[in-house]
Order: C-alpha cells, then sequence, then structure tokens
C-alpha cells in the first residue's frame, strides 16, 4: 500500500489549464480595433513579442499602436478597462523613478528638465496599454505586473 508524502507539493490539474493561443479572439466582448489589435499581439507572439522581428516592417508599422487615450488619462483609463491593479502598480514605479531622476537632475544642476518627467510617465502608460489589455482579455492574467 503506497502512502503519499505529507511534505510533498500539491499536483496541480494540468487538464483545467486553458492554452492561450486557444482562445478565440473573435468571440471576445470587444470592439473590432481592439480584436485587430489581439490578433496582431497574437503573431508577433504574445506580451513577449518574440515574433517581431520576423515580421515584415510594414506590419510591424501596421500593429505598433500608441495609445492616445493612455497617454492622456493614465491610471485613470487602466481603472477604465479594469485593470486597476496594473495601474496603481505602474503608477507607484513610474512615480519613485520620477523622484529618484529628479533628485539626480537637482543634484548635477539641470532641476528644471526634471518637468518634462510626466510626458515620459504618460508615454509608459501609452506603450503598456495594449500589452496589458491583451493580457487582460485573452490570456486571463489581471495580476499586478
Amino acid at each position: 500500500m503506497p502512502q503519499d508524502n505529507p511534505f510533498s507539493p500539491p499536483k496541480a490539474h494540468v487538464s483545467d489549464s486553458a492554452d492561450p493561443w486557444d482562445v478565440d479572439i473573435d468571440s471576445l466582448p470587444v470592439s473590432e480595433t481592439w480584436k485587430k489589435r489581439f490578433h496582431w499581439l497574437r503573431k508577433a507572439g504574445g506580451p513577449s513579442m518574440k515574433n517581431l522581428k520576423n515580421m515584415s516592417r510594414t506590419e510591424r508599422r501596421r500593429g505598433f499602436h500608441f495609445n492616445i487615450l493612455a497617454f492622456l488619462f493614465g491610471p485613470l483609463y487602466y481603472v477604465a478597462k479594469g485593470m486597476w491593479r496594473k495601474g496603481i502598480s505602474l503608477f507607484i514605479v513610474c512615480i519613485a523613478v520620477v523622484i529618484a531622476i529628479d533628485f539626480f537632475l537637482a543634484a548635477i544642476g539641470f532641476g528644471q528638465m526634471s518637468k518634462a518627467l510626466g510626458y515620459g510617465v504618460a508615454a509608459v502608460y501609452a506603450v503598456r496599454a495594449n500589452i496589458d489589455y491583451y493580457k487582460k482579455m485573452v490570456l486571463g492574467d489581471n495580476g499586478w505586473w
């Protein structure tokens, strides 16, 4: 009679995990624009975009989107899309980096340049928004980072 080891880790249910590539993007409750973006991101290799170099230059240019609403509204855009955890964590990290860079610029005498750092934070939100929304809707990952 075999005994189970009480110190062994729990067994994972492999059959319950869904393959993220099996998700039908066309059936998601998002607009057609988002579906096109999701198809492009899947073709590029997902959030890591490992297949980006294999795509043609026109495909790369056509698929890369700077999300203007995320640029303008930042954390509020993330909250509106239901990604409040990522919005908060991204906000905290960006503020910490901005404060560190601000102290550094003030120490070397370029304190006036630190006023432009807010645009950099907005650009981070604009570039990450599409990838984070893909991770939420297609991959089911709506975590803190």
